[in-house]
């Protein structure tokens, strides 16, 4: 027994140092960054969102800078209730490209780090609070609702090396009117 309690704290730490080694974009540039993105990958492995990924779809952020450093993001989601909009807050740190904000459905601080962009086409964005597949996302965001095939395959790779199954990655179809079109 004492070999399976050994185990399971390797692989815990393994698991948690794979994750401490993920750095931010170098150079990172916020104003750069700032503007319309939509989320066009996803990978989340969580039991309780196993059951909505086929109803997932492309949302639609707006990322706004503040003079502060700070972020305020607005999304989009298409939900069974209709187009959803959210705001979420935030908090620069002391390194350029990563952030932190407190999750409300999960009830604690999680980090967000922009692992790599080339802020007109793609950007790779890891979501954690030291790895726990209940609360981990790698998101893949574009400036247009679809991506070159290559960026996708880098998301892809990306997210299989941070220890995610293949059926927890998901490119999903766009959203109908969501957020709705200004003139309809």
């Amino acid at each position: 027994m004492r070999t399976a309690e050994v185990a399971v704290v390797m692989v815990m730490l393994y698991t948690s140092m794979a994750h401490s080694d993920v750095k931010p974009q170098r150079d990172f540039n916020l104003q750069r960054f700032a503007g319309r993105w939509y989320r066009v990958g996803l990978a989340y492995d969580s039991p309780s969102f196993v059951q909505y990924r086929d109803k997932l779809r492309v949302s639609l952020g707006v990322v706004t800078a503040q003079a502060s450093g700070n972020v305020n993001l607005t999304m989009w989601d298409a939900t069974p209730a209709g187009c959803r909009s959210k705001m979420y807050y935030y908090e620069k740190t002391n390194i350029p490209g990563q952030f932190t904000y407190f999750s409300t459905r999960h009830n604690m601080v999680k980090d967000i780090t922009v692992v790599e962009t080339n802020y007109n086409e793609y950007a790779l964005v890891l979501k954690h609070k030291v790895f726990h597949r209940e609360y981990t996302q790698v998101a893949l965001y574009g400036r247009t609702p679809r991506v070159r095939v290559e960026v996708i395959q880098k998301f892809k790779a990306f997210a299989l090396s941070r220890g995610f199954p293949r059926e927890a990655i998901l490119t999903p179809p766009p959203a109908d009117n969501c957020p709705p079109s200004p003139s309809g």
